[in-house]
C-alpha cells in the first residue's frame, strides 16, 4: 500500500468511531495554544465543531502551507466542518496594486492548489468548503457591523491587535487598523465555533474575544499553531525567495533550495528543516512508516526514526549530519509535491497559474524605499551667516566630491557658529537644488528635531567615518540612489515621516538603523524625535 493510500485509509475513518476526548486530542495535537478549551469540550459533547482558517490571496502558496494543512487534516479526521476563507478583500486592502480581476484568479488558484495539497496527504474533502471574503464582506449587514466596530474600537486597540501581522509604522494606513475588526467579524459571518491560525494571530484573536460580545455576538474558540521557521531561519515568507519552496517547484529546485537552507549542526531551535519534519512530515507519516534519514554506509548507513523526539535528540547530539537530514526531507517532500506538480501539468491549471501570477515586469520600478536617498557623511569646511537671513547658515561641505557643496541650513538659533566649523554632519545629497533667500542650496543637513521644548541636533556620523561615506538603512543596503529626487513624486516626504531617533539615540527608518561601514548614525541627546 503506497503513502497516499495509507493516509487516505486513516483519514477516511468515520469520526463517529472516535470519542469526544479522542476528537479533542486530534484537534489540539501540535497546537501551541487553545483559547476557550472548556467551550471546545462542551461543543464536542453535543456535535462536531465548525472551524475556519483564513489566508489572504497574495503571494503563491508554498510548502509552509502544509503546516496548516496537516492540522486541517486533524480537524477533518475529528469530524469537524472546516471552512477555508480566501481573504481577497484583505488582500486588496493590503496591496491595491493588484486589481480585482487578478485577485479573483488568485482565489481560484488557491482553491485548486489547496485541494491538491489536501489530496496529496489523503484528506477527504466532503466536510470542507471554500468561501471568498468578498462574497459577504461587502454586504449591507457586514458593512454596518464594520461601522459599529469603528465606534467601539480605539486606535490603540486596533494597532495593538495587528502588531504581529500588520507592518508597524509611525503613520499607519487606516486599512491596517481595520484589518483586526474585519477578521473578528469573519467569525460571526462564517457561522463557526472556532478560528484556527498561527500564534502570531493571538492579539487579533483576543481582540475578537473582547469586541464581538459588544456587538451581541458570541465569543469564539481560538486554536493556534506555532510559527514555523523558514528555510533561511525566521518566518517562512512568500516574498523571500530563498525562505520558501513553491508547491510547483521542480525536484531540482527543491534540492537547490534545501541545500541553501539554514540547518546548523546541533541547532534544534531556529531550524526550518527540522521544524518542517516536526510539523508536517511526522504528523502525516507517524504510525504508518518510519522517517528514514539516508546515509552512506561509511557513515553508518540509513537510520530510521519512529518519533520526532528521537530525531531531534539525535540531531542535537550531532549524530545526524545536516546534509543527511536535508536528503531525507527532500525525498519525503517530493513525494508530497509530485501529485500537485502532476495536477498542474493540465493545460487549464497551467494557464490559471500563469494568469494568477504573471511574470513581473522588471522594467517598471517606482518603489518608495530608503535606498533611493543619497545620504552621505560630510565635513563643514567653511561656514558663515546668510547675508540676508538671520536664522540661516551658509556652509561649504566636503562630501568626498571634487569640490565642497554649498548647503544652507536653518541652524543659527540652535548651534553656535564656532561649533559648526569643521563639524562632521550627515547630509541628504540628492534633493533638487533650491534657492534659499538668493543662495542655491545643494543638500540638507539632517537633524533630530524636538518641538517641546524646542531643540535641534545635527546627526552624528560614526567616529571613524570620512567625508563621502554613504549612509545606508539596515535591510536596504542594495539599490542605487536617485540622481535627483523628483519633487513632484514626494519621495523624500514619504520616507521622511518614518525617519526618527529611537530610545537609544540611534537614527532609524521604520526601526531599521542608519549606518555607515564605520558604525551607526546617532543624535547627541534627542530620543524618539523625528529627523528632518
Amino acid at each position: 500500500m503506497n503513502l497516499i493510500d495509507r493516509l487516505s485509509k486513516v483519514l477516511t475513518m468515520g469520526s463517529s468511531n472516535i470519542s469526544a476526548s479522542e476528537k479533542l486530542e486530534l484537534i489540539q495535537r501540535n497546537l501551541q495554544e487553545t483559547l476557550g478549551e472548556d467551550k471546545l469540550k462542551g461543543v464536542l459533547k453535543e456535535r462536531d465543531v465548525r472551524i475556519y482558517w483564513g489566508t489572504a490571496t497574495t503571494g503563491r502558496p508554498h510548502v509552509a502551507y502544509f503546516v496548516p494543512m496537516s492540522k486541517i487534516a486533524d480537524f477533518l479526521k475529528a469530524g469537524c466542518e472546516v471552512t477555508i476563507l480566501f481573504a481577497d478583500l484583505h488582500a486588496y486592502l493590503d496591496n491595491m496594486k493588484a486589481p480585482w480581476e487578478l485577485l479573483a484568479l488568485r482565489a481560484k488558484y488557491y482553491e485548486h492548489i489547496i485541494k491538491e495539497m489536501l489530496s496529496s496527504i489523503g484528506v477527504p474533502l466532503e466536510k470542507l468548503k471554500f468561501v471568498k471574503g468578498s462574497d459577504y464582506q461587502l454586504s449591507k449587514e457586514y458593512t454596518l457591523d464594520v461601522y459599529k466596530l469603528s465606534s467601539l474600537v480605539t486606535e490603540h486597540d486596533a494597532k495593538k491587535a495587528g502588531a504581529e501581522v500588520v507592518k508597524q509604522v509611525d503613520h499607519p494606513l487606516l486599512s491596517g487598523l481595520l484589518y483586526p475588526g474585519l477578521q473578528a467579524l469573519d467569525e460571526e459571518y462564517l457561522h463557526v465555533d472556532a478560528q484556527f491560525g498561527g500564534v502570531d494571530q493571538r492579539k487579533i484573536f483576543t481582540f475578537a474575544e473582547k469586541y464581538l460580545p459588544q456587538l451581541g455576538y458570541a465569543k469564539r474558540i481560538h486554536l493556534m499553531n506555532p510559527m514555523v521557521p523558514g528555510l533561511a531561519g525566521g518566518k517562512m515568507s512568500s516574498s523571500e525567495e530563498d525562505s520558501k519552496i513553491d508547491l510547483l517547484d521542480s525536484a531540482s529546485t527543491v534540492k537547490k533550495k534545501l541545500k541553501k537552507a539554514f540547518c546548523e549542526p546541533g541547532n534544534v531551535k531556529d531550524n526550518g528543516v527540522l521544524a518542517f519534519v516536526k510539523h508536517v512530515l511526522f504528523p502525516l507519516f507517524q504510525g504508518k512508516e518510519d522517517f528514514v534519514v539516508p546515509r552512506a554506509e561509511a557513515h553508518g548507513g540509513n537510520i530510521s526514526f519512529t518519533s520526532y523526539l528521537s530525531l531531534e535528540t539525535a540531531f542535537g547530539k550531532e549524530e545526524i549530519h545536516p546534509g543527511d537530514l536535508k536528503n531525507g526531507v527532500e525525498f519525503y517532500l517530493n513525494r508530497l509535491l509530485d501529485p500537485i506538480r502532476k495536477a498542474f501539468e493540465q493545460p487549464e491549471l497551467k494557464k490559471l497559474a500563469q494568469m494568477a501570477y504573471p511574470p513581473q515586469n522588471k522594467t517598471v520600478v517606482d518603489e518608495v524605499a530608503p535606498h533611493r536617498l543619497d545620504i552621505r557623511v560630510g565635513k563643514i569646511v567653511e561656514v558663515s551667516q546668510h547675508p540676508d537671513a538671520d536664522a540661516l547658515y551658509v556652509e561649504k561641505i566636503d562630501l568626498g566630491e571634487n569640490e565642497p557643496r554649498t548647503v544652507v541650513s536653518g541652524l543659527v538659533n540652535y548651534i553656535p557658529l564656532e561649533e559648526m566649523q569643521n563639524r562632521m554632519v550627515v547630509v541628504l545629497c540628492n534633493l533638487k537644488p533650491a534657492k534659499m533667500r538668493g543662495i542655491e542650496s545643494s543638500g540638507m543637513v539632517l537633524c533630530a528635531s524636538q518641538d517641546e521644548p524646542k531643540a535641534v541636533e545635527p546627526l552624528l556620523p560614526p567616529k571613524d567615518a570620512v567625508p563621502g561615506d554613504r549612509v545606508m538603512v539596515e535591510g536596504y543596503e542594495t539599490g542605487t540612489p536617485d540622481d535627483t529626487l523628483n519633487p513632484k513624486k514626494k519621495v523624500w516626504e514619504k520616507l521622511q515621516v518614518d525617519l526618527k531617533t529611537n530610545s537609544s539615540c540611534e537614527a532609524v527608518w521604520q526601526d531599521n538603523s542608519l549606518f555607515t561601514n564605520s558604525g551607526k548614525i546617532l543624535s547627541k541627546t534627542l530620543k524618539n524625535c523625528p529627523i528632518k
